[in-house]
This record gives structure tokens, C-alpha cells and sequence, in this order.
């Protein structure tokens, strides 16, 4: 089933089987060409990159996929505006290449291009729009030069008052003057392109392992230890690459980051008149700052974000600050009719970006590039850090590279991951020819008949299916009840939705067969 839906050599189904089935052939067979160590986009990217090169590949994550920072970003493939208006044009055309891969080859059925709709208030709005308006004009020739088509990302350009308020019905109307739209493209959830990546590293022939941690690393291999049981494997690898995020200085102390916490707030759609679009609404006082509301899933709105520093220890769950739920609501409040107040929030998240400094950056955090780097320790360990979601592909491209080049990998082939549609993909244009309810078709692509063929059970809160919480079980290599809720369909943000959905979770690790650890 999923390898012929995966495109891939092999299956890409990760569950408790393969997963013990493959932990025993390692400690039969210890010698590896790669190991990562990290589950979150970069090291689930960096695995399909070796894999598909013909590495002999295992990934190692000590909790789930996913579950660091690659769950907590704003659900957006950035087309590099931002950095565009910083003067960053390496990264922005990165950016945008990036973009384009993911929306018209890798992954179509898990993107969707977003109107961003700037309103516009006099006074001053002839200024503000002509400004901002030549800056998503930029943004527009860039997405031209890398060959997105206008069917996938239309151009940018003024609407109406009355069009403003269609799209986004909340807006006040006093001193409205109509309003910007630029497109974007967003993910129907980040912790899905992640466990895309890892089944399809898998259908490469890469071991994917979650609960194994890398309790000491060096360049030619690690000591494991698998959580569940207690049992050590000595692994021996001719290339360790540390992609752990923010936690990379836990294996190389010499990586200098600096991390900068973004907040979300989570509320109703409804609360903001229903609208799909991204309302956005520049931060006062800046020129390039915004914070904007995000559609999501579950009828749910995400309204981000924070740039701030995040000093101390990094803890495993970063939690948003009173001070970052005020700061959003105050702004997104100078743009509605009724201004959001403290009781729409049902539910916040909070990431860490990995920001790239040294010892002479002093900087504000959203000053600081999102460039990426390959590093390398003094006992040989690669750290490829720095980053955004959005060119994970081209970081882990660069990182095997590296790693190929230092370590002499002469059995390893170019990368390919440039022409490797991710599992389930499908051509946009023709995503409705899929038999399957749409939403199931936004989260599975082709593989939504196979999910939604699965047994009937217990449904979930918000009308997520027992078919979709089995699929995470069975596909998806979710482990316990919090891998479905938290990483898989995203219930947990709202812990209501959670308090719901457990016994629904609990009967899908039932009827798959598996204990729920």
C-alpha cells in the first residue's frame, strides 16, 4: 500500500514493529555511512537526503518526530519577503526556490497558496501602502525568477473596502480605505511535512527511531540507548550529524545560538468572522514587523508572532508569557471591529528558533540572519545548524554534502532530493480526482482513500476520524497517545480537545493492535 502511494523503493509505514524489527537488525549489524541525531525537519530531511543517495542511514530521536521546534512554527513555506526588506537576497531567493519545490513537486497536498490581506487606514495609508506595496512587489519578481506559476501564487495588489471585508469580515471599518493582498504559501501543519519526510527517508531504506537517544557521539559513532526498554547499542558510523536544533550544544558545545522564542495564540475562526486569510497587521513603530492571523485546522485561527530573546536553560515544551499574549492581542486588536480579548484565547504554543550568532552578534533576535551552517566539532561531530523550516531541503542537501566531502562517503551519490514528491503527493491541479472527503485529502493526499478505508471506531474531538488516528498508529510511527494528539492531528493545543479525545486515541492503539506506551 504505501509504497506504491510513497513512490519510494521500499515502504515508508513507521510503527512499533518496524521499529523493533530494525533496532534489532542494527545491534546485528552496527556499522552504518550516517547517523542523525534529531527527528525534527532538519534531521528528517537530512535522513531522505542520505537515503536516497544509497547511504546506509539511521535517524535517532529521543522523544517523537517533531517534537522540538519543527511543531511550533507558524505553518507558513516563507517565500523571503522578510528577508528581501533586510537586504538578505541570498536567503530570500533560497527561500522562494524552496517555496516552489514544496508547493509544485514535493509536497502539493500538504500546501495551499494564503492570501495575505494588509488593511489600509487613513491617515497615511496612500504612504503605507505604496511602501509595503513595493516590497510585495519584490517578493513578486523573486517568485516569477524561481518559476512559480500564477496558478499556484497569484501576484500581489490593492483591493477594495468592500473586498477587504469579505475576505476578512472582522476588520474595523472606521477610516478603512481598502487593503493590500499578497500570497503566501502555508502547510496544513508543519509536524505533518516532518513525518512526510521521515516515511519517505524510510521508503529510502532509512531507519527511522524515535525514544533512542544518543547519550555520547563522536565522529565516528554514538552510544544509543533505546527509552523503552534500557537497551544500549554501540554504533559505529563514518559520518554523525547533529541536528538537534536549539539542544545542539548538548553534543558541541562550540555551536554558539542564540534562540529567539516565537509565540502563538490559538482561538476560534469563528471569532474573526470565519476567515480563511491571513490578516495582517504591521507591528507599530516597524516597517517589516508584523504579526498576522494564521486558518488552521479543527476551526481553529493561529495568531503569531513573537521575536524575543529566550535566555536559560531550553526546556523540552517552551510556554508563551503573559507579556507575548498581551503584545499580540494589542496588535492584531488595532485592526478588528471587536478586539480580541484574553478569554477568545483557547490555547497557546511557543517555539525556539535555532538563530545562528557568535561571539560579536548583539543583535536583536529579529535582527540576526537565518542562514545555515555545517560545523564541525573538535571529536568530529557535524552540527548543521541555523535555519528555517522552509529550506529544510536545501540544509540537509548542503549537510550531506559536507559530511560527504569530510568524511570520503565516495560510495554516495548527488543528491536527488530535488525530484522526490514526498508520500502522498499529488499534482495540485488535480488533487480533487483523489476519493476522499477533502479534509482527509489536505492532510493524506493520495494516500486519503487508504486512511479513510481503515475499520470504524471512536471518533475524536473537532471531527477528526477513528480512520485518522488509526493511520498515525499504523503509518505515522506514533507511539503513545500523546504522538497522536499533540504531533499527528494537533488536538492537544487545546486542552479541552485533549481531554476529549483520549479515549478515542486509546481505541486506535486498540484496533491497530499496539499497546500505547
Amino acid at each position: 500500500m504505501t509504497r506504491i502511494v510513497g513512490r519510494t523503493p521500499f515502504p515508508t509505514a513507521l510503527n512499533a514493529a518496524r521499529r523493533s524489527a530494525e533496532l534489532t537488525r542494527l545491534g546485528d549489524a552496527p556499522d552504518v555511512d550516517v547517523l542523525v541525531i534529531g527527528g525534527g525537519i532538519t534531521g528528517a530531511g537530512l535522513a531522505l537526503d542520505a537515503a536516497s543517495r544509497g547511504l546506509r542511514t539511521v535517524l535517532v530521536e529521543r522523544h517523537d518526530l517533531a517534537s522540538g521546534t519543527s511543531r511550533w512554527s507558524s505553518k507558513l513555506v516563507h517565500g523571503g519577503l522578510r528577508y528581501l526588506a533586510s537586504g538578505q537576497l541570498g536567503i530570500a531567493h533560497e527561500s522562494a526556490a524552496e517555496r516552489h519545490l514544496l508547493m509544485t513537486r514535493l509536497a502539493p497536498h500538504l500546501t495551499r497558496p494564503l492570501a495575505q490581506v494588509l488593511p489600509l487606514f487613513a491617515p497615511g495609508h496612500m504612504t503605507q501602502g505604496a511602501l509595503l506595496g513595493a516590497g510585495y512587489g519584490m517578493g513578486d519578481v523573486l517568485r516569477r525568477f524561481v518559476g512559480t506559476p500564477d496558478a499556484v501564487l497569484r501576484s500581489p495588489g490593492p483591493i477594495g473596502v468592500a473586498e477587504t471585508l469579505r475576505l476578512a469580515p472582522a476588520v474595523r471599518t472606521d477610516a478603512l480605505r481598502g487593503a493590500l493582498r499578497g500570497w503566501d504559501g502555508q502547510l496544513i501543519d508543519d509536524a505533518r511535512l516532518v513525518v512526510a519526510v521521515a516515511r519517505t527517508a524510510a521508503g529510502y531504506g532509512a531507519s527511522i527511531f524515535t525514544r533512542v537517544e544518543a547519550v555520547a557521539a563522536t565522529g565516528d559513532g554514538a552510544l544509543l540507548r533505546d527509552t523503552l526498554t534500557g537497551e544500549v547499542l554501540d554504533v559505529r558510523a563514518r559520518a554523525v550529524v547533529n541536528a538537534t536544533g536549539v539542544w545542539a550544544g548538548s553534543l558541541d558545545p562550540s555551536v554558539r545560538l542564540r534562540p529567539s522564542r516565537g509565540t502563538h495564540l490559538v482561538v476560534e475562526t469563528e471569532r474573526l468572522g470565519g476567515s480563511d486569510v491571513s490578516l495582517t497587521v504591521l507591528v507599530p513603530g516597524s516597517r517589516s514587523r508584523f504579526v498576522f492571523t494564521l486558518p488552521a485546522q479543527h476551526g481553529r485561527t493561529y495568531i503569531g508572532l513573537t521575536d524575543v530573546p529566550a535566555d536559560g536553560p531550553i526546556p523540552d515544551v517552551p510556554e508563551a508569557t503573559e507579556d507575548e499574549i498581551g503584545m499580540l492581542l494589542a496588535v492584531v486588536g488595532t485592526a478588528l471591529d471587536v478586539p480580541l480579548t484574553r478569554s477568545d484565547v483557547v490555547g497557546t504554543y511557543a517555539g525556539l528558533r535555532p538563530l545562528l550568532t557568535s561571539a560579536h552578534d548583539d543583535d536583536e533576535t529579529s535582527d540576526l540572519s537565518r542562514r545555515h551552517a555545517i560545523l564541525e566539532s573538535a571529536d568530529g561531530v557535524l552540527s548543521v545548524v541555523g535555519g528555517k523550516l522552509t529550506t529544510y531541503r536545501r540544509m540537509a542537501e548542503d549537510g550531506i554534502d559536507d559530511a560527504v566531502r569530510r568524511r570520503i562517503l565516495a560510495t554516495a551519490r548527488p543528491s536527488v532530493t530535488r525530484g522526490i514528491p514526498l508520500v502522498g503527493a499529488w499534482p495540485r491541479a488535480r488533487l480533487g480526482e483523489i476519493a476522499a472527503a477533502p479534509r482527509l485529502v489536505r492532510r493524506f493526499g493520495a494516500e486519503a482513500p487508504y486512511a479513510a478505508g481503515l475499520p470504524d471506531g471512536l471518533a475524536a474531538a473537532r471531527g477528526v476520524t477513528a480512520q485518522e488516528l488509526e493511520w498515525g498508529v499504523s503509518v505515522e510511527g506514533a507511539l503513545t497517545i500523546d504522538d497522536l494528539l499533540d504531533r499527528r492531528t494537533r488536538l492537544g493545543l487545546v486542552e479541552a480537545d485533549r481531554r476529549e479525545s483520549m479515549d478515542a486515541a486509546a481505541d486506535a492503539f486498540a484496533r491497530a493492535g499496539v499497546d500505547a506506551l
